[in-house]
């Protein structure tokens, strides 16, 4: 039996990843979790599951649980999410957390010898080389849950990384893929919101809307399997049915199929190397398809991918800049304090700004974390 602690429980990828754990309750215990302020989700989780240890937002929530679930120790705030990421006796940390805010508690659970499971983009946007090079020091491995990167690592499985030509990484095209750049100047929040394909929180719909959501992706495949951004690309492919490609030097293409649901990708992390059966996805038929679409991707559409392929050459703390500006940005969105093209215009801002630290410190990368904030926050 695996067992597991999960941030970010009541977001999508940690509700579907409960999903799994309640599918194969013989295989998986859930020993730990964070949430929010999602108080209701979370008596919902309690009442089929006796984790050890639950973080929330506020220490009230924490105090009050705590009076009526005395075998669980609650905790809250940052502190809170690395109490739970390195919970003693948790085999594996799904970090589904949205935000830099996951940094730290994987950090800490790599450091504590845990399998990490990472669905928290962020993480390796912001921090790439101290998370790879942690991993490989305490010989923990970082198994992605993003269907992408999944892919990418299963279609690896076997083969020699030296081998690669190069990796392609499939991208829907999200809410707004049939529209060109005039005609999304006036497209509102709740367009933005109906992604055609996958169900998804708002935050990352809004980053599939603007390619950004590619753009952290295509940042995180060059930290997952150590390959230069000049062999990364991307390729739109609104079906969603390819997940992801690698090409190999002798021109072979292996591709993983399947319909979109995040649990496979979840469960296949959890599992690894195994297989478990997933008896409520949807199996793929590929007659009832008969065609699959692809496109070239246009920089020039999709500018927001443009700067987070420069921000990955560049390095550094540039990938910080790119994705704290991205969080205000999105988040000013959805307030409607902007508009949908400002995002990719305040993204550019921030970055043009800043002074790049090269192999910076956790601390370096806080700091301009915090400081990138509040430059987006004084823009509007």
């Amino acid at each position: 039996m695996r067992r597991i602690s999960l941030l970010g429980a009541s977001g999508s990828i940690g509700t579907q990843t409960i999903d799994v754990i309640n599918t194969h309750q013989e295989e998986f215990a859930l020993v730990g979790l964070s949430v929010g302020r999602n108080i209701g989700y979370l008596r919902e989780v309690l009442a089929n599951h006796q984790p050890k240890i639950v973080s929330v937002q506020n220490k009230e929530d924490a105090q009050t649980l705590a009076m009526e679930y005395p075998k669980t120790h609650f905790t809250y705030g940052s502190e809170g999410l690395i109490e739970v990421a390195t919970e003693e006796t948790a085999d594996v940390l799904v970090n589904a957390v949205i935000g830099s805010v996951g940094l730290e508690p994987t950090l800490q659970a790599i450091e504590a010898g845990k399998v990490i499971a990472l669905a928290n983009k962020e993480t390796l946007v912001t921090a790439g080389h101290l998370v790879m090079n942690a991993a490989r020091e305490k010989g923990v491995p970082v198994l992605p849950i993003d269907s992408e990167h999944s892919a990418i690592y299963q279609c690896l499985n076997g083969e020699n990384p030296k081998d690669v030509e190069r990796l392609v990484i499939t991208a829907s095209g999200g809410s707004f893929r049939d529209l060109n750049r005039s005609q999304l100047a006036n497209v509102t929040v709740e367009d933005a919101l109906n992604h055609p394909n996958w169900s998804m929180g708002s935050k990352i719909t809004i980053d599939s809307a603007t390619m950004m959501n590619k753009g952290l992706e295509v940042i995180e495949a060059h930290w997952l399997f150590d390959l230069p951004y000049q062999k990364i690309d991307c390729l739109l492919h609104k079906e969603s049915i390819i997940h992801s490609m690698v090409e190999f030097h002798d021109g072979s293409v292996m591709a993983q199929l399947g319909t979109p649901d995040m649990r496979v990708p979840i469960q296949y992390a959890l599992t690894y190397p195994k297989r478990l059966s997933l008896p409520q996805t949807k199996r793929l038929r590929l007659e009832e398809y008969q065609t699959l679409h692809f496109k070239q991707m246009d920089f020039e559409r999709y500018h927001a991918l443009q700067l987070a392929y420069e921000a990955g050459k560049i390095g550094g703390t540039m990938t910080t800049v790119l994705n704290a500006a991205n969080e205000v940005a999105v988040a000013q969105f959805l307030n409607k304090q902007i508009s949908f093209l400002q995002i990719e215009e305040v993204i550019e801002k921030a970055m043009n700004r800043h002074n790049v630290i090269n192999e910076p410190t956790l601390e370096q990368i806080q700091e301009v974390d915090v400081e990138t904030r509040r430059y987006v926050d004084s823009l509007n």
